[in-house]
């Protein structure tokens, strides 16, 4: 397969997706654009299980789908394993500018798909984080709108969006489309509001 995004054919990796997703009665709904580079927002991310669901899908759909974590994730014995299924260690406490580097990396693939999660915690924030948004901006890439709707047990994929750098007014558009969707903590989602 020419496409970078996706991954060859795993069909253990596969197997566990859809078994996860049998067994947790998950199903997917849409479908990632035909595009060559992204950033995918993943919301609302309040619980644990967020990230299970996440690599199910990602095992699934044999998407090479990168992500970033809290450098601390990445220790042995899961560190190696976790860079493996796409996740890059980012350092908090360090004054390295994440949105350059996420560009930079934009910038030297030909393809590249990246998976964020605004919240950038399980916990309640009171706003989201814009470091998808300047990253999708500075790269020149869409953001594609992905929720977790965990009363109907599924991924909903929407729309791709390109920023248009009216920032108030593109974040007031893409919460509008994660209203409706209920995530596994409720009162941790942020609807800006």
């Amino acid at each position: 397969m020419d496409n970078t995004n996706y991954l060859p054919p795993n069909p253990f990796a596969e197997w566990v997706g859809r078994t996860v997703f049998r067994i947790m009665g998950w199903r997917i709904e849409g479908e990632l654009p035909a595009l060559d580079k992204f950033v995918v927002i993943g919301a609302h991310h309040t619980s644990n299980w967020d990230f299970v669901i996440f690599l199910a899908a990602k095992f699934m759909l044999r998407l090479n789908a990168r992500w970033f974590g809290k450098h601390s994730i990445f220790r042995w014995p899961f560190g190696g394993l976790l860079k493996r299924w796409g996740g890059v260690p980012i350092r908090r406490d360090r004054q390295s500018n994440v949105v350059d580097q996420a560009v930079q990396a934009f910038r030297q693939q030909r393809q590249f798909m990246l998976v964020l999660s605004p919240e950038g915690t399980r916990k309640k924030v009171e706003r989201w984080k814009t470091g998808f948004y300047h990253i999708a901006r500075g790269a020149g890439v869409p953001v594609v709108l992905a929720a977790l709707d965990y009363p109907g047990r599924r991924i909903v994929i929407g729309p791709a969006f390109q920023p248009t750098g009216d920032e108030a007014g593109d974040m007031r558009r893409i919460l509008d489309f994660y209203r409706d969707f209920v995530p596994k903590k409720p009162h941790y989602a942020f609807h800006g509001d």
